[in-house]
């Protein structure tokens, strides 16, 4: 038996508000929408938006990181979206931007 990832969801507060941002970043189309769950068919990611009562509260224990061959440019088009730089990061032969959505979820984009 072996387990393969099928989609991965964020909690939040206002799943339609968020998942339509992300559709926007991402440059895809909402594939559902159950108004409490929206799912946007991303591939190969998939990515569903989840209402939960509760509000976010520090640092997420998991986030997505996205590549880019403009990181810089991305970055750029991320923030005037709505995204917020949490930080600048690299390491030999590698670099990216940490980010955080509307919705304060981290995520990465390197380049």
């Amino acid at each position: 038996m072996a387990l393969s990832a099928k989609m991965i969801t964020i909690d939040c507060a206002e799943p339609r508000a968020l998942a339509y941002w992300w559709a926007g970043a991402l440059g895809v189309e909402v594939a559902q929408d159950f108004g409490e769950f929206v799912v946007l068919a991303a591939q190969p990611l998939v990515l569903g938006f989840q209402r939960v009562p509760e509000a976010k509260v520090g640092k997420n224990r998991i986030h997505v990181d996205f590549s880019s061959s403009d990181r810089r440019d991305e970055v750029d088009r991320l923030v005037k979206m709505g995204a917020t730089i949490v930080g600048e990061h690299s390491a030999p032969g590698l670099a990216w931007t940490t980010l955080q959505d509307p919705a304060g979820n981290e995520f990465c984009v390197s380049g």
